[in-house]
């Protein structure tokens, strides 16, 4: 079974500490936290208060509660939504962690839909799932099912697949987010050690 902790420490690896980087959609983050996208996040205002003191951002390290903060938010808007507690395999639970940190839940449980679509045996091992990114029973079933008859390593590799065309495509159209691109693609990766 899947453990968030260490979901979450796997992820925080590739997560900067504190950003703001004007080309980066998401403005001002924090471990990936974007104040743009997530303005009501508590350690926002621990943060601010931080900014005060000359050795910011490194003080953000010493920050009482920050951490812990930013475990909560990941938790709650990230591993949950997917139900990360239920997935039989790890590797499948941090590919989607990963992913749905870096692109967004929907897009995640779609890659991981898409996956299992195409790995069905032609609908004799469960019937085609709606990709429309939302983990639900029906996904989790088919994930199942199919974790019953395969290895995890084809539809991790598939999710990789889907991940790494999307970077391609969102820097094809706009390349000055080719700067991100040797990061992205050290998320995409097929780990099941």
């Amino acid at each position: 079974m899947a453990d968030f902790k260490e979901a979450f420490k796997r992820t925080m690896a590739h997560e900067g500490g504190y950003v703001n980087d004007a080309v980066d959609a998401g403005g001002e983050t924090y471990m990936g936290i974007s104040r743009k996208f997530n303005p009501g996040w508590v350690g926002w205002k621990k943060i601010d208060k931080a900014k005060k003191s000359r050795k910011f951002p490194k003080n953000l390290a010493t920050v009482h509660g920050l951490k812990a903060d930013v475990a909560a938010f990941y938790k709650q808007h990230y591993w949950d939504k997917f139900q990360g507690d239920a997935i039989p395999e790890k590797h499948i639970a941090f590919e989607l962690f990963d992913t749905a940190v870096n692109l967004g839940v929907g897009r995640a449980v779609g890659f991981l839909q898409r996956g299992l679509n195409v790995l069905n045996r032609n609908g004799k091992l469960y019937k085609d799932l709606v990709v429309d990114g939302v983990f639900g029973r029906r996904s989790l079933a088919a994930l199942r099912a199919y974790l019953k008859k395969d290895k995890p390593d084809y539809l991790l590799k598939i999710m990789n697949v889907l991940q790494g065309m999307h970077y391609i495509h969102y820097m094809t159209r706009s390349p000055i987010q080719e700067k991100y691109a040797r990061g992205w693609f050290k998320r995409v990766e097929i780990n099941v050690t």
